[in-house]
């Protein structure tokens, strides 16, 4: 099925394919997301195992299709998971309300770093663009750069395809805003030009603010989109309201 992951105001949101894992080959696994016209595909095992796939391959996580996993898993009223990606183990939960499955899990430990120059220089040339930013890494390293306006900004994808391969980068997060934020994620190395909703890269932000964050994105690709993320002492929680298409 189709899952809508973090609409904004009960609507938009990521469009993800959610499947009850079965005797599939990775290619299809591959294929299937293009089929289905959404940019990552969930699928479900037993015990709460999920696997991610976008049409350039399997990922360590997926922090919108997690959110997506919930929103079924939560259909016979259970509130409290234990999910498994890889080798790790994790939390969710998942309330039912009037307006859809509000969804949240746990991302795992965080690291944040400082960017070198030659990571900094080579994606912000691709950005057309300057601004302060980090390296955050939650299953792969990503970077987090502060720019003035996200509404305004045209990368060159294939510049920042090579910047953030050479590298070692899944993607580069754009953010702006203050109390709330505006963002935008740009992933061409994994199939993802741009994606509509990254719930894992919210929850970088949030580790590397330690404040929890609320995030507009999807605005650009017509799909409004909202990722919430909360950071204490405990770690970080991230999620948003998801629905079946």
């Amino acid at each position: 099925m189709i899952v809508n992951a973090c609409l904004r105001d009960g609507s938009g949101g990521s469009p993800t394919l959610v499947l009850p894992d079965g005797e599939f080959s990775d290619a299809e696994r591959r294929a299937l997301p293009v089929e289905h016209g959404t940019s990552h595909a969930v699928f479900l095992g037993p015990q709460g195992a999920l696997r991610f796939f976008t049409s350039e391959g399997e990922l360590p996580g997926c922090g919108h299709g997690t959110v997506a996993a919930l929103a079924v898993l939560a259909a016979d009223g259970t509130r409290e998971f234990t999910l498994r990606a890889g080798a790790r183990t994790f939390r969710g939960t998942a309330e039912l309300t009037s307006a859809g499955v509000e969804a949240f899990f746990d991302p795992g430990p965080i690291q944040v770093r400082e960017a070198s120059s030659a990571e900094r220089d080579a994606v912000v040339r691709a950005l057309g663009t300057d601004g302060s930013c980090v390296i955050a890494t939650l299953g792969r390293p990503r970077m987090l750069i502060e720019v003035p306006d996200v509404a305004a900004l045209s990368p060159d994808l294939d510049l920042l395809k090579a910047a953030t391969d050479e590298s070692g980068l899944l993607g580069c997060y754009t953010y702006s805003g203050g109390s709330r934020y505006a963002a935008r994620m740009f992933a061409p190395s994994i199939g993802v030009p741009e994606d509509i909703a990254n719930a894992n890269s919210t929850a970088c932000l949030a580790a590397h603010l330690g404040a929890d964050v609320t995030v507009d994105m999807g605005d650009s690709l017509g799909r409004p989109a909202t990722i919430t993320a909360t950071s204490s002492e405990a770690g970080v929680m991230v999620g948003g309201l998801a629905v079946t298409a």
